[in-house]
């Protein structure tokens, strides 16, 4: 076996016969190789996409999997992320605030900021800005994600809860994990469905092939709820409501994508930003203009206060982006 250092944050490895030989998977091989991370650890890394055959790999058609080791040849590389910081900086980050008590904060999250620091993205995230607005709020959950129940993908736009203190903290992740809430969001989308309201179920996993993406393309998974109504239909798109009675990662990218057969609008990694453009043409181009995120918006977030017992319910607008383009199709239909 041959090795050559990338510094502390990539590791390449050449798979031998006697690597073959001597381990049956390639999270054990790696786990061997790499002593001072755990199995889980290289697990998360498979997980985020940053293990993966190398270029210059004999056979750009292999299939990379933990739980099997790869032909004589294979060149596998380990990308190590930097570790996170062992607590989140506040940063004086403008936030759009909805409501906020002395237990939670409601904001209005952009498109484009992250929820919590993750490898790539340890400044400027919602705890950042959360941070900084409340100045006693570490300590509450989880260090790294002090505060937060809940997330929105960097893309999507729109309501969100974040706890001030630890009870108020324990008692909104019961809510969540139950459903115990109402969430709805709006989305812009490719093609017309066939209904105009209903109800989608599927099994949700990551996606065998793409790391990053997630898929209902599997037997086994976790199981995922979407209902979905139509609120107005152009000439080939339209702007669907859905309520979700669970909160899988992706849920509503890939239940829109796979089984209704309506991609959002602009979503880079469900969809083809390019062949949207072409498809609803050149006004509707001019309107998406150089913005890369999805147009997902979670308009509606609702529940029972869990200190208070006083029902909360917030709406947040639609933002400029999403509603320039959705006035441009109903110019257009």
């Amino acid at each position: 076996m041959s090795e050559e250092s990338l510094g502390e944050e990539s590791r390449i490895f050449t798979i031998t016969q006697k690597d073959r030989d001597d381990f049956k998977r390639l999270d054990q091989y790696l786990n061997h190789k790499i002593e001072e991370y755990s199995r889980n650890f290289l697990k998360n890394l498979f997980d985020n996409d940053l293990i993966e055959l190398n270029s210059d790999s004999p056979n750009p058609h292999i299939k990379l999997e933990l739980k099997k080791m790869p032909p004589e040849g294979t060149i596998v590389q380990v990308n190590i992320p930097p570790p996170l910081p062992a607590e989140a900086e506040a940063e004086n980050i403008p936030l759009e605030i909805l409501y906020e008590d002395e237990h939670l904060v409601f904001v209005n999250k952009p498109a484009g900021m992250v929820t919590h620091p993750a490898p790539g993205n340890y400044r400027g995230t919602l705890v950042n800005a959360i941070l900084y607005h409340c100045k006693d709020l570490k300590g509450v959950g989880d260090q790294k994600r002090p505060g937060i129940v809940h997330r929105l993908d960097k893309g999507t736009s729109g309501v969100m809860v974040v706890a001030k203190n630890q009870k108020c903290h324990e008692l909104l992740v019961g809510l969540f994990s139950k459903h115990d809430l109402e969430r709805r969001y709006q989305a812009l989308a490719i093609n017309r469905p066939q209904a105009t309201a209903g109800h989608l179920e599927s099994m949700i996993g990551r996606h065998p092939q793409n790391r990053l993406k997630m898929t209902t393309q599997l037997t086994r998974g976790k199981q995922a709820i979407t209902d979905y109504k139509v609120l107005e239909l152009f000439h080939k798109a339209c702007l669907l409501e859905m309520k979700l009675e669970t909160g899988r990662t992706h849920q509503i990218r890939v239940h829109l994508k796979e089984l209704l057969k309506t991609p959002i609008i602009n979503d880079p990694l469900y969809g083809h930003p390019n062949d949207d453009k072409r498809i609803l043409g050149a006004a509707a181009t001019v309107a998406i203009g150089n913005y890369e995120h999805p147009y997902l918006h979670a308009k509606v977030l609702g529940f029972i206060h869990p200190m208070t017992q006083q029902p909360m319910h917030f709406e947040s607008p639609l933002p400029p982006e999403f509603q320039q383009l959705l006035d441009v199709l109903r110019g257009e239909s």
